[in-house]
């Protein structure tokens, strides 16, 4: 035991290194329970049931879309254009329900969602362009296709007492929102995905090595291809619990989602490297910033300053990635 403290001691380099690497294994959990404790011993009203609901119900959007993203990342890409494909599927969902019904309106909603999510993939997998670039370009395409599917309006659903569409946003189950189900339920599918199946173990493959990866017969293109189909999916998910919830949709509501879901995958310690990542991890990242935002509010802060927070995250836990992987904190060079 001894020897195990002596090793965190400062100035020791054997010390530095043990603190990297127990952070991290262990920092997403310690950050978890850090805002637990401190949210905890600020307010009262933070541990209640029904605040715990509402922070579920605050991650669920960014979360579902954050669980394709992860995918994405692990396999050493990144997808930016999340916030503008959720503006469109919204907006899509929302538009079509009073002309063709909802269960059409949700059909045609995946499609074309996944149609654009083809496009990312066939752009980065197959013709090998910069993830970055592509995704960024298309966060602005996408939202100029919104613009004009919706002439510069917003939508509204017209009957919005008599639809089975508010199910997917505002009913509950068991006490349990749909919202917060979806999202768990989804979270649980990919990570058994991510780790006992084949397509998991290819993923980390490609994005931990890929060059290692080609030599080892994966097709990296495909694969690729497939991570931003899956994107694309859980965006389409989170479109649909935003339209249900809202039962309308103004034209630019994704704008700036794609921070805090990369936020959250980034703090939930999947690496912007690739290669390394989880499920679980994210889910447990989204919740930490869904807390930080509910806690601050509790605390009578105003709502911008979650986006200063939510920068230093980002920050730190970028920083605490990079140095975990060279072993110190600080580069000499």
């Amino acid at each position: 035991m001894k020897a195990l403290l002596d090793s965190f001691k400062p100035g020791s380099k054997g010390g530095e290194i043990s603190a990297l690497q127990f952070f991290g294994k262990h920092g997403i959990s310690v950050a978890f329970i850090l805002c637990v404790v401190i949210f905890s011993l600020s307010t009262q009203k933070f541990l209640s049931t029904d605040n715990f609901l509402t922070v579920v119900m605050q991650a669920s959007i960014i979360g579902t879309i954050a669980l394709g993203v992860t995918f994405v990342v692990i396999g050493g890409n990144l997808d930016l254009s999340v916030g503008s494909l959720l503006s469109f599927a919204t907006v899509l969902v929302v538009d079509l329900h009073d002309k063709v019904g909802p269960g059409t309106a949700i059909l045609l909603m995946f499609v074309f969602t996944l149609l654009i999510g083809s496009v990312n993939g066939y752009l980065i997998g197959y013709l090998r362009l910069n993830s970055l670039i592509v995704t960024l370009g298309m966060l602005s395409a996408i939202q100029g296709i919104t613009l004009v599917y919706s002439g510069g309006k917003n939508v509204d659903i017209s009957d919005q007492t008599n639809t089975w569409f508010a199910f997917f946003g505002r009913e509950a189950l068991f006490g349990v929102p749909v919202p917060a189900i979806i999202f768990i339920v989804l979270g649980i599918i990919l990570q058994i995905v991510l780790l006992k199946t084949g397509f998991g173990r290819k993923i980390f493959a490609i994005g931990g090595n890929a060059t290692a990866s080609l030599f080892s017969g994966l097709r990296r293109n495909r694969l690729v291809f497939s991570t931003y189909l899956l994107s694309a999916f859980t965006t389409g998910c989170a479109a649909l619990i935003l339209g249900s919830r809202v039962m309308g949709s103004q034209n630019n509501v994704g704008e700036g989602y794609e921070l805090l879901v990369l936020a959250g995958v980034i703090l939930g310690g999947t690496s912007l490297l690739g290669g390394s990542g989880s499920i679980a991890r994210t889910v447990i990242g989204v919740l930490i910033l869904a807390m930080i935002q509910n806690g601050l509010l509790l605390l009578g802060f105003p709502y911008y300053t979650q986006w200063l927070v939510t920068w230093v995250v980002i920050i730190v836990a970028v920083w605490l990635d990079i140095a975990a992987k060279r072993g110190k904190l600080f580069s000499t060079y």
